[in-house]
């Protein structure tokens, strides 16, 4: 979402761990398309409702400042998520949610946090969600088959993926004046923004000139009442179409947010609970102990590893903010909705020439970028445009990257801009 201002919202946990990338950039960008995607959402058809509730009236800025003033910390409940960001299948299959188990992501496998974040950017999802205040959070992602569930505790992190029964732990290093631990600084992303209340948040970042921000009616959301509200960009080149966020009447917490694309057709991101319950966890909810004969890996340790000079290979593995300062580092163009991030490159975009044939003619990299890319022209020269249903992203010739959630239009004329 765009961020102009902050709003107060409701406590959630933070995000943690280093996403591990591939070594060439410019093959990344089908995946970087993904990461802002998810980044975009951070994250269920409609919810059937049993009609709509005779609410007061209120008005927009009156129900923003009930959200805002909202000091529900402690719930639980089940969460029904469900994505069509129209990403394209990867090879390997990475552009899609894996199975439980089935992403080894480095050291801690299927276990660790991380490996968790594009099985949340498709496909539906059921979460179960429980919170007492900022230090004890937990959130569970239920398959047929297998469960991943993870636990913040205090100074403890833990991951736990029954399918390969594999536990991620980490612990918060000593901070402080007094050295007392602080929680983890940061949770994945992608389970940070698995609840409605944590999406509302970004979505109302955006408010200001560029938004219209109205009451559109009310309804029932997991048995309870609520007033709907509706943020629309007023930009016509940004791709989101609406946002409406079911905020519960009494409490001032949004229950449902539901972004659906200009293009229309399904919700692309669509996050609510089924059932809420405003009394506080037990604490036993909160606490964990891996299972007998559990593997158990130190997530400080793969951290250390991840960040040493030399990888296996002899290259140091790198995540997304490693790569965008190799590559001259991030700015933004343009604000609200139709804001656009550039990464300046340094060499060639997709391959070309002769290493293009020769890619495509193995069915390597070129290949692949050709069959969901388009090709476009400009002054700038010419690149490859890659697409979902929210965020498009334009390579140019000379590696340079833009990317937003903003039609291809509006990525080609900032790059005539720049040039």
């Amino acid at each position: 979402m765009p961020r102009n201002e902050p709003t107060e919202g409701t406590d959630g946990w933070d995000g943690e761990g280093s996403a591990r990338r591939r070594k060439a950039a410019r093959y990344a960008v089908p995946v970087a398309v993904g990461a802002v995607a998810a980044a975009t959402i951070g994250l269920v058809p409609a919810f059937a409702g049993s009609g709509s509730p005779d609410l007061p009236k209120i008005s927009a800025q009156d129900l923003i400042a009930k959200m805002a003033k909202s000091d529900v910390q402690q719930l639980s409940g089940t969460v029904k998520v469900s994505t069509d960001l129209g990403l394209p299948s990867l090879p390997g299959g990475a552009g899609g949610a894996g199975a439980f188990g089935g992403q080894k992501g480095g050291d801690g496998g299927s276990a660790e946090p991380q490996s968790k974040l594009m099985e949340l950017a498709s496909g539906t999802h059921t979460l179960r969600v429980a919170s007492d205040g900022p230090e004890k959070q937990r959130v569970s992602i239920i398959d047929k088959a297998a469960e991943y569930s993870l636990v913040h505790n205090g100074d403890e992190v833990w991951g736990y993926d029954s399918n390969s029964n594999t536990a991620f732990h980490h612990t918060a290093p000593a901070t402080g004046a007094h050295g007392k631990r602080h929680a983890p600084e940061e949770v994945p992303p992608g389970l940070k923004n698995a609840t409605p209340q944590d999406l509302a948040k970004q979505a109302l970042q955006a408010a200001g000139d560029t938004t219209s921000v109205t009451v559109d009616g009310t309804a029932k959301v997991a048995g309870r009442d609520a007033y709907q509200l509706l943020i629309k960009p007023k930009q016509s080149a940004s791709t989101v179409g609406s946002i409406r966020v079911a905020v519960d009447a009494d409490k001032g917490v949004p229950l449902k947010f539901t972004l659906t694309p200009k293009s229309g057709g399904a919700a692309a991101v669509d996050v609510g609970f089924t059932s809420v319950d405003f009394a506080k966890p037990a604490a036993s909810t909160f606490s964990f102990t891996p299972p007998k004969g559990a593997k158990v890996v130190d997530g400080g340790a793969a951290d250390a590893k991840a960040h040493r000079p030399h990888g296996k290979d002899g290259v140091a593995p790198k995540d997304m903010k490693a790569v965008t300062e190799e590559m001259g580092g991030m700015n933004v163009l343009g604000k609200g909705w139709t804001s656009i991030a550039t990464v300046k490159g340094e060499g060639s975009g997709p391959a070309s020439g002769k290493d293009k044939d020769k890619s495509k003619a193995a069915g390597g990299p070129a290949a692949f970028l050709d069959s969901i890319g388009d090709t476009v022209h400009g002054s700038f020269g010419s690149g490859k445009v890659f697409s979902t249903r929210l965020v498009n992203a334009l390579v140019t010739d000379k590696g340079t990257l833009y990317v937003g959630a903003v039609d291809k239009q509006a990525l080609i004329d900032a790059a005539n801009a720049a040039k």
